[in-house]
C-alpha cells in the first residue's frame, strides 16, 4: 500500500459545503469528545492508505470506487489507547467497510494488526460480518446495515471491547493483543459514507 497525503482540495471543498441533514449524533452532548469528521470538517486529521476516491460530498465523507488492489483506509495521525468511538455510517447492501482500532502500524491495516469492527452484510462467513470484531468476537444473528444510516459505537477499555450498532450490543470480548494504536476507516467495496466520527479518550 502506498502513502498519500489527502489533497488540500478536499479540505477546500469541505469548507464550501453547506446545508447538510440533521445528524442523529448532533443532539448528543459533545463534552470530552473530539470530532474527527463532520460536515464542517476537512480531512487534515487523516492520512490516506491505499487508493479509493474518498471525498466530501453532501456533508458526508464518501468513497465508491477503488483504484488500488486492496482496500483503502483513512488513518488517524494520532495513537489512541482507552477510547469510546461513535460514528454514523451509511452503506449499500454490497459494501465492505468498517472501523479498525488500535492498529499497530499506520500504513499496515488489517485484522491481524488491528481490531476490525466490521460493516459487511454480504460477508461469506456472516459470523464475522456486520457488528462483529473479526477473528475476536462473532455476531449472531448478524444485523443488516445496508441502505440506511447507522450509528456504530465502539468501546475499548483495557482488554474489554464492546460494539453497539444502532443501540444494540452486537459483540463483546476480552482481548489483550493490541493495547493502543491508530484508528482507520475502511473502504473495500460498494458505496460507503461516514457522516460523523467522534472519539473520547479515557
Amino acid at each position: 500500500m502506498r502513502w498519500k497525503t489527502v489533497s488540500t482540495t478536499l479540505a477546500l471543498g469541505a469548507a464550501l459545503l453547506t446545508g447538510c441533514a440533521q445528524s442523529p449524533l448532533s443532539g448528543q452532548a459533545d463534552a470530552g469528545w473530539t470530532t474527527l469528521f463532520d460536515s464542517n470538517s476537512n480531512l487534515n486529521q487523516w492520512t490516506l492508505v491505499g487508493d479509493a476516491n474518498w471525498r466530501i460530498q453532501e456533508g458526508a465523507l464518501q468513497a465508491d470506487f477503488l483504484r488500488s488492489k486492496g482496500p483503502s483506509y483513512l488513518v488517524t495521525k494520532k495513537v489512541y489507547q482507552n477510547t469510546e468511538i461513535r460514528a454514523e455510517i451509511w452503506v449499500d447492501s454490497e459494501s465492505n467497510s468498517g472501523i479498525f482500532i488500535r492498529c499497530q502500524k499506520a500504513d499496515v491495516i488489517g485484522a491481524d494488526s488491528c481490531y476490525e469492527i466490521n460493516i459487511w452484510d454480504t460477508r461469506p462467513d456472516p459470523s464475522y460480518g456486520t457488528g462483529a470484531i473479526v477473528d475476536v468476537a462473532k455476531v449472531s444473528p448478524m444485523p443488516r446495515a445496508g441502505g440506511q444510516w447507522n450509528t456504530l459505537e465502539i468501546s475499548a477499555q483495557g482488554d474489554q471491547l464492546t460494539v453497539r450498532l444502532n443501540g444494540q450490543v452486537t459483540a463483546q470480548a476480552r482481548d489483550s493483543k493490541h493495547a493502543k494504536g491508530y484508528l482507520a476507516l475502511q473502504y473495500g467495496s460498494g458505496v460507503v459514507k461516514f457522516r460523523k466520527v467522534q472519539i473520547r479518550a479515557n
